[in-house]
């Protein structure tokens, strides 16, 4: 379950990675309490901040992917986590001074999406060069297990925090300082033990190479599609579990700090169990999310609040094991030189269907209640499961007749 831990520099990535993490789920919480605070509970305004955190995503998300192919993703990362860090400290003092205002969180969230553009896939691409092939369904699954850790853990201190401390300023401070931690593991790792990739040189045309090498592989296909379709509505879930704490159940910041935390205590047994496979498998892939959308709707529908918290916990396995599983396929599946643009593509369509999602269940949230917007979550997860089956097979049948007819060779020849 712990094999990747053998390697130094992932033992440094993960150490500094949990640091990181807890910070950021700290922030994640009091980001949308604040912005509940500043618009007076409106769940339009907390739709708005999660879509611009995504939108930039969905904009320049494949850019970033092609940079993680050019240049060294250790400097890379160093740098994103530099400036990650000083926009979560402007924000502190923002909200410490008492000058923050609802359009400095909107502008945070942007830029924040402006950075992961660059950082999501510098940072998943990078783990292969830190273990190898061999261990990196295993890397990827303790990866999401830290990454659940720090969700179970973060929120509920951010929650306590908030409420002893009167606000949400000091937790953006704490986040700020949380970056030191991840930017010395990359700075403390042995260069000669990375597995590094050569540079893509600059070329017309890649970004289009990179959506082409995708679409004519269905190994890739279904993962990708299968997050696009699912991702749309599954991002705006913490958006949900604040609205249903706060408006249905009539929770106070500590209680929905605990709604994520045990949403998060889900998720990190299924990257556990996750980290015990060596590969993932179609079925497990397609199961996963059949099974999140389910707990969306169950979760949806619990007439109390202890009901909802139990709900909260298969939804939270269902739902890294999907990811888990998809991101695993995916960088498996992709040649070195490609795999920057590949996981630019996965990050695009795993986070930029927020800037749809996140608005449509804030709308719904304010016309028909949070019940309801997590319905829709949950029964557009089941349809996207049935969309990506489909448009796979029908893009596999495609494939197979060109290579009947000699448009194209078959897999391992030449074009």
């Amino acid at each position: 379950m712990f094999r990747s831990l053998r390697n130094h520099n992932y033992r440094l990535f993960v150490s500094g990675s949990v640091v990181s993490n807890v910070g950021t789920w700290m922030q994640r919480t009091a980001q949308d309490w604040l912005v509940l605070e500043l618009s007076h509970g409106s769940s339009a305004a907390l739709g708005i901040t999660t879509a611009l955190q995504f939108l930039p995503v969905m904009l320049f998300g494949l850019w970033g992917g092609m940079l993680a192919d050019r240049y060294p993703k250790r400097r890379l990362l160093m740098v994103a986590q530099s400036l990650l860090g000083t926009l979560a400290l402007t924000v502190g003092l923002l909200v410490l001074t008492g000058y923050a205002q609802i359009w400095h969180v909107y502008v945070m969230a942007f830029a924040l999406g402006m950075i992961s553009c660059v950082e999501m896939p510098t940072r998943q691409s990078f783990v292969v060069e830190m273990v190898g092939r061999t261990d990196l369904p295993n890397a990827i699954a303790l990866n999401s297990s830290t990454f659940n850790l720090a969700r179970v853990v973060g929120p509920a201190v951010a929650g306590v925090l908030i409420h002893a401390l009167g606000g949400t300023g000091p937790i953006f401070l704490v986040n700020a300082a949380s970056f030191a931690a991840v930017i010395a593991g990359l700075l403390l790792m042995r260069r000669s033990e990375l597995r590094t990739a050569a540079p893509v040189a600059r070329a017309k045309g890649q970004l289009r190479a990179g959506l082409r090498y995708v679409r004519g592989r269905p190994e890739l296909l279904l993962p990708i599609l299968l997050v696009a379709f699912a991702a749309m509505f599954a991002t705006s879930f913490s958006m949900s579990i604040a609205l249903m704490a706060r408006q249905v159940f009539g929770q106070d910041a500590s209680s929905f700090g605990v709604a994520s935390s045990v949403f998060a205590v889900g998720a990190l047994g299924g990257a556990l169990l996750a980290a015990r496979r060596a590969r993932p498998s179609r079925r497990l892939l397609v199961g996963g999310g059949l099974c999140f959308g389910v707990a969306q709707i169950a979760a949806a529908l619990a007439p109390a609040y202890p009901a909802f918290l139990l709900a909260l916990v298969p939804a939270g396995m269902a739902m890294i094991t999907t990811t888990t599983a998809a991101n695993s396929s995916v960088q498996l599946a992709a040649s070195p030189e490609m795999r920057g643009r590949v996981m630019g593509i996965y990050l695009l369509v795993f986070t930029g269907g927020a800037p749809i999602g996140a608005p449509l269940v804030g709308w719904a949230g304010e016309i028909a209640g949070p019940r309801l917007g997590m319905v829709i979550c949950g029964v557009m997860c089941l349809i996207g499961v049935g969309l990506a089956l489909l448009v796979t097979r029908l893009a596999t049948g495609r494939r197979r007749d060109a290579v009947v007819r000699g448009v194209v060779a078959a897999p391992g020849g030449a074009r």
